[in-house]
């Protein structure tokens, strides 16, 4: 069904069969539920307080099990709170918060797989991207060079491409 037929069969109901349309899609639809729950009842600090802290588990769990460091976890969360229209300056905090932590937890170690650094990498630029593209840029200025000397610091192997990355954002 396109969007115009969809508008055209809308557009033939009356108020209530359309209150009973809506009110079934959000029964039985869990993204229409979160979608609606949001709508009316941002509470952007909740969402933002229980993903830094599932986040935080990937590296650093709570019981006995290895720290499993996935970068999809984080960016599940990004993708699912650009969908819900969260502020952009909470979806960086959301991505550089992922970088932080991924940068505290390696600092602890003494051999970082190069896949690690890649990953970090891509997520470094997607934050640099999303800043400038949301005029975000300056809000996250101090944030971003951490993340940039921390890399520098820890002498990752891909260093370099981070302070690149940096440098061509006309962050300096």
């Amino acid at each position: 069904m396109s969007k115009r037929d969809l508008k055209l069969y809308l557009h033939d109901l009356n108020k209530e069969q359309l209150q009973d349309q809506i009110t079934e899609l959000y029964s039985r639809f869990k993204d229409v539920k979160e979608y609606y729950d949001f709508a009316f009842n941002p509470n952007e600090n909740k969402l933002i307080e229980e993903c830094k802290f599932k986040i935080s588990k990937e590296y650093f769990p709570n019981t006995k099990r290895r720290a499993k460091c996935r970068r999809s976890v984080a960016q599940n969360y990004i993708r699912h709170f650009k969908r819900l229209g969260v502020e952009p300056s909470c979806i960086a905090d959301i991505m550089l918060y992922n970088l932080e932590i991924a940068q505290t937890f390696s600092s602890e170690k003494e051999n970082i797989p190069d896949a690690f650094c890649k990953s970090m990498l891509k997520s470094f630029e997607e934050v640099i991207n999303y800043t400038s593209e949301n005029g975000l840029t300056k809000e996250f200025y101090s944030r971003i060079e951490t993340v940039t000397n921390e890399s520098l610091n820890q002498g990752w192997f891909n260093r370099v491409a981070f302070e690149k990355l940096f440098k061509q954002a006309n962050i300096i």
